[in-house]
């Protein structure tokens, strides 16, 4: 399993290459430095609203109000999500333990498991939209392109025609799946660190439950639950979805230079700070793929030095609005999903 999951490429790949020659580009322009003053600030953010959510539930306790407090704190969860992507790259602390520790925290936080996602994400970076290497395109619920509906079997096939019109209520289990994913994972005994991260997600658990089942009547805390973690699941999905789904996908040994395989695969979305804000500086997907261990608020620069040398190498470089991301996302699992909508081949 990886340990690291900031990617970078084989020298075979960077030598006189033409991602190495950005990567000059973007070292002369100070971009990998890191942001202390920003991190800090961000971390004390974020954990002061973590705190003061759940102080607000505390102190309205047994009223349907509560409920509203368990959608701020699904937003919470989702940036506390950000801020642990952001510690596995490396892009918060420059050394791996001060990283994992860090991730570590952020990942118990919101019942997910550390090492678990660190592996999947890592072999994300490493094969974006790849049908056989991209953890993220497993056809576990749902189809990614037109061979894997023709072979898909069990729920995949059931529901795999009407997919795009099932995505977004389908993002209310998200949550619940990051929480199943990552106990799951325990099971894994190449898993490093399995024995912290089970502890870690059991004292999750254990805390959150317990909290909501004391301060909260018993009705009142299952509709916190289902609200909040429906709502958790739903941001997360709409924080990655833009990224890479309705881009080309890969398979087989179709994999391009180290700088197409990360640009031709991934998809911006336009926007000011508050977009920045919303969506971690992951709106700035391809240079984040290109360089996954920049802070995130150098994105935005780096943003002007990469769509250019694209243009300067005839590669396409993609971006778009986020609500257009999310339409061609739609029409893209729409289109995956054909041959099952015709198919009277039972599953």
């Amino acid at each position: 399993m990886a340990t690291n999951s900031t990617v970078r490429p084989l020298p075979s790949e960077t030598a006189g290459s033409d991602f190495a020659r950005l990567s000059r580009k973007i070292a002369e322009a100070g971009l990998m430095g890191r942001r202390p003053g920003y991190y800090a600030l961000r971390i004390t953010i974020v954990t002061g609203l973590y705190a003061g959510g759940w102080a607000a539930v505390a102190l309205i306790g047994d009223s349907w109000w509560t409920l509203a407090v368990a959608a701020f704190l699904a937003v919470v969860f989702g940036q506390v999500a950000l801020l642990a992507h952001d510690a596995a790259h490396r892009q918060v602390f420059r050394r791996r333990r001060a990283s994992e520790v860090s991730g570590r925290m952020a990942g118990a936080g919101i019942g997910m498991g550390y090492g678990w996602w660190q592996d999947k994400h890592t072999r994300h970076h490493a094969n974006p939209n790849h049908e056989e290497l991209d953890p993220d395109l497993d056809p576990d619920l749902l189809v990614w392109s037109q061979d894997q509906a023709r072979a898909a079997k069990g729920l995949p096939r059931l529901i795999g025609g009407r997919q795009a019109f099932l995505f977004f209520p389908l993002l209310t289990l998200e949550g619940f799946n990051l929480h199943l994913s990552s106990v799951k994972a325990l099971a894994n005994r190449s898993l490093k660190h399995r024995g912290l991260d089970g502890a870690l997600l059991l004292g999750h658990f254990v805390v959150y439950l317990s909290v909501l089942f004391w301060l909260l009547p018993l009705g009142m805390a299952f509709a916190f639950l289902a609200v909040h973690q429906c709502l958790f699941g739903v941001y997360l999905g709409s924080l990655f979805a833009p990224n890479h789904k309705g881009m080309p996908t890969l398979k087989g040994e179709d994999r391009p230079d180290f700088l197409r395989r990360q640009v031709l695969t991934s998809r911006n979305v336009s926007g000011g700070r508050l977009t920045d804000i919303a969506l971690g500086g992951l709106n700035h997907q391809i240079e984040h793929h290109l360089f996954p261990s920049m802070p995130s608020p150098n994105l935005r620069k780096a943003r002007t030095i990469v769509r250019g040398y694209c243009e300067e190498l005839g590669v396409d470089y993609v971006e778009t609005g986020l609500i257009t991301s999310y339409r061609l996302a739609l029409i893209s699992l729409h289109q995956a999903g054909a041959p099952l909508r015709n198919s009277r081949v039972p599953a």
